[in-house]
């Protein structure tokens, strides 16, 4: 029988076997053994990179400060908080985690369910965007721009939400205010064109009306009294087309050195006869220097407007009071959009009248908004004051309880150096021409040339007229008599202001008399009138349009 064992060959190819499956053993040791490191060398480089993420974005939350960031858990509760966040809303990190986000909205907006809403929004659509008011831990509010973005798990579970809150307060306040200067710019082109129509035969009206009534018998009571009433008519309807340029901030104004006391010592007994028996006037003067650079004619309607405005407020009677104080503004109390550090004359005027709601004070300013009966208020008071005040350098303040009065702040920039000596008053000029005085009238309207003619010639003036520059340079090429040149400034081809440039090249004598029923360019620049420059605006009257005429007569040419 042969044997069974394995014979040296099959051994020998047995132990080959087990050497190779031990070397394989081995290979495959050494490959998990690399891989494991491997595995363990990119653990550790995506950790250290997880790291450095992590680290990076901590560094770029921290250093976001005009952003507030933070999460909020699936209730609405802060969980984490930058330093923007605490900048922007006021709380630390310790205060404010762990309580809800709901705390960030103003009480109105809690009643009305808003954070509730706010998250459901997010849940539905994935994120909420939005711009409201927001209050900061001092109660404080400011304009917010929100996102939130929701959070999910792979499941699809919400987890949280991601908090971006930017204040955006200062930005809202630059849009109003470009809002409100391109609202100022259309309502100055609008009443541009409408005043400089609308002075034009405003002028002709009350003109006439004038002579007519210097005619009329002194018995005949009934048609003065038709006059009158036209006059007076004529008259509102000129002061609401002033009351629109000086809104518009488009009035010229004439700015002098002026003791602010001496004007409002001044005005007394205007105030008296204006306002009602049952009100009582009261001026509280500075003992020191109040000497501003105004207009003093509109000034005083200024002063004279906010008074109809008290007596109005005060229908059972009451006190007006009339302060004036010098202030010094310091950069450190200055708040955003307020006063700039300086020197100020503040005018103080004061009732004891209804007072304003917050509502109708915020709009006070507003052109056209007025609280007064249909018919009893054009609601272009306030907006005068605070367009002529502003044109004037100056700024307006309100305080108001209702049930107890109303006062109005005028800031104006204190003067500058010493007050110029106050000139006498010259004894009043005659009205009439003088031997030999020569008017040429230089106006594009037929009704106001005819009627500025005819007044002076009635006031012993020899009148020439043109139409236009051209036609009045042609004139005084061959009449070397005229005294005086009275122009409208808005003229057809060259405008009144390049007339009298050409005129002086050739006549450097001449003097000069400007009239227009608006102008903004030709004679202002800065909201003054140009030095030197005499202007009668429209519409005139008889007794205008001979002082005037007279003033420039009589002028001395630098």
């Amino acid at each position: 029988m042969s044997s069974s064992r394995p014979g040296n060959a099959d051994l020998h190819r047995l132990e080959q076997a087990l050497a190779q499956a031990n070397a394989d053993i081995d290979r495959l040791q050494r490959q998990i053994r690399d891989m494991d490191a491997t595995l363990e060398r990119r653990v550790a480089e995506r950790t250290r990179e997880l790291q450095r993420s992590e680290q990076q974005l901590q560094q770029l939350m921290a250093g976001i400060a005009d952003c507030a960031i933070y999460m909020l858990d699936a209730a609405g509760n802060v969980v984490s908080w930058n330093p923007g966040a605490e900048r922007i809303k006021g709380y630390t990190a310790s205060e404010i985690i762990g309580c809800n986000f709901a705390e960030f909205y103003t009480p109105e907006d809690r009643e009305n369910g808003k954070p509730a809403q706010t998250l459901a929004i997010a849940t539905r659509l994935g994120k909420y965007e939005a711009e409201a008011w927001r209050v900061r831990k001092d109660g404080t509010r400011f304009w917010a721009g929100v996102l939130v973005d929701v959070i999910r798990n792979p499941q699809g579970e919400v987890l949280g939400f991601a908090k971006v809150t930017r204040d955006m307060t200062e930005r809202r306040a630059m849009q109003e205010q470009l809002h409100q200067s391109q609202k100022m710019e259309a309502i100055g082109h609008l009443t541009g064109g409408v005043a400089h129509d609308f002075n034009n035969l405003l002028t002709v009206i009350l003109g006439n009306l004038d002579s007519i009534g210097r005619r009329i018998p002194q018995d005949n009571e009934r048609l003065a009294r038709a006059v009158r009433h036209a006059t007076e008519s004529a008259e509102r309807a000129a002061t609401l087309t002033q009351q629109l340029l000086a809104f518009a901030r488009r009035q010229p104004l004439n700015p002098k050195p002026t003791d602010v006391n001496r004007l409002v010592a001044g005005m007394d007994d205007l105030l008296r006869r204006t306002l009602r028996e049952d009100i009582v006037i009261e001026n509280v003067l500075s003992r020191q220097d109040c000497h501003v650079e105004i207009d003093p004619h509109q000034l005083e309607s200024t002063i004279l407007n906010l008074a109809v405005n008290a007596r109005d407020a005060m229908p059972q009677g009451g006190r007006l009071t009339i302060e004036t104080a010098t202030v010094h503004v310091e950069p450190d109390t200055v708040g955003r959009g307020e006063l700039k550090p300086d020197d100020y004359v503040l005018i103080c005027v004061t009732d004891t009248g209804c007072g304003m709601t917050s509502e109708v004070l915020s709009r006070a300013f507003d052109p056209f908004f007025t609280t007064k009966p249909l018919g009893e208020g054009t609601g272009l008071g306030l907006s005068q004051v605070f367009g002529f005040v502003t044109q004037s350098g100056g700024y307006v303040r309100l305080h108001s309880e209702v049930g107890r009065g109303t006062t109005v702040k005028i800031y104006l920039p204190a003067l500058v150096g010493e007050m110029p000596p106050q000139e006498a008053k010259a004894p009043p000029a005659p009205m009439h021409a003088l031997s030999g005085e020569t008017v040429l009238v230089v106006e594009d309207d037929d009704d106001v040339r005819i009627y500025s003619t005819e007044t002076l010639r009635e006031l012993g003036f020899k009148v020439l007229e043109a139409n236009d520059g051209a036609s009045a340079l042609r004139v005084l090429e061959h009449h070397p008599e005229v005294s005086l040149l009275f122009t409208d400034v808005g003229l057809p081809g060259i405008n009144g202001r390049e007339l009298v440039e050409a005129a002086r090249s050739r006549r450097p004598g001449l003097r000069v008399l400007f009239t227009s029923g608006y102008e903004r360019n030709a004679l202002m620049h800065d909201g003054r009138l140009d030095a030197g420059v005499v202007l009668l605006p429209k519409p005139f009257t008889r007794s205008l349009l001979a002082s005037r005429v007279r003033e420039a007569l009589d002028a001395s040419l630098d």
